[in-house]
């Protein structure tokens, strides 16, 4: 494993277990078994720290599946792309919210991870802009309805999604990957009632 792998996990394992408010370079760098001016020859400071854990430690199954939607347009089911979607969404947010939450509860960081995201071109509307995109796409083949807005659909799908991994934190609920596809599949054919039509 390299250097760099080292304090990836090291940062992934500090800023879930602590958030990343509270999470310090120092405190990551010892966790990882270097020095802290180590960790600055890597990364430039914990914002960037943060944002390549979200990329390379967080389930990538969201990812690929964004990266690959527009392999889906007009091939795969429309319903299966979604569910699909929502089921690696819950995934995302249930692995990232513990890490993340902090970032709200001090202004100097969360301007920081912003800007940081703003320069990466990352961020949490990259989701739903992706989503949005591949409905348009789809509903200009027919498969959407011409009148539905595929904005406010994926911001229906992936808002549900992300208060449901929220809220399970509340509800203790244990991670069931068959109850959060039933949920995802419950989410897309409630979506499907209002929006698409089956194809």
């Amino acid at each position: 494993m390299s250097t760099r792998d080292r304090m990836l996990d090291a940062a992934a394992h500090v800023m879930r277990t602590q958030g990343l408010a509270h999470a310090t370079t120092k405190q990551i760098a010892k966790e990882a078994g270097f020095s802290e001016a180590a960790l600055y020859k890597h990364f430039r400071d914990k914002t960037d720290l943060f944002v390549a854990v979200l990329n390379e430690r967080a389930p990538n199954t969201l990812g690929t599946l964004l990266g690959g939607l527009s392999r889906r347009i007009g091939q795969t089911p429309l319903r299966e792309t979604l569910a699909d979607i929502a089921l690696a969404a819950i995934a995302f947010y249930r692995h990232n919210f513990p890490m993340a939450a902090s970032v709200f509860s001090e202004p100097n960081l969360l301007t920081a991870h912003t800007k940081a995201l703003r320069d990466t071109g990352t961020g949490p509307a990259r989701v739903n802009q992706a989503l949005a995109d591949y409905l348009a796409a789809e509903q200009r083949l027919g498969r959407v309805r011409a009148g539905a807005d595929p904005r406010a659909a994926a911001t229906l799908l992936i808002g549900g999604c992300f208060q449901h991994a929220f809220l399970g934190f509340f509800a203790e609920r244990p991670d069931d990957e068959q109850a959060d596809r039933r949920f995802a599949e419950s989410l897309v054919d409630t979506l499907a009632l209002d929006i698409t039509e089956r194809a």
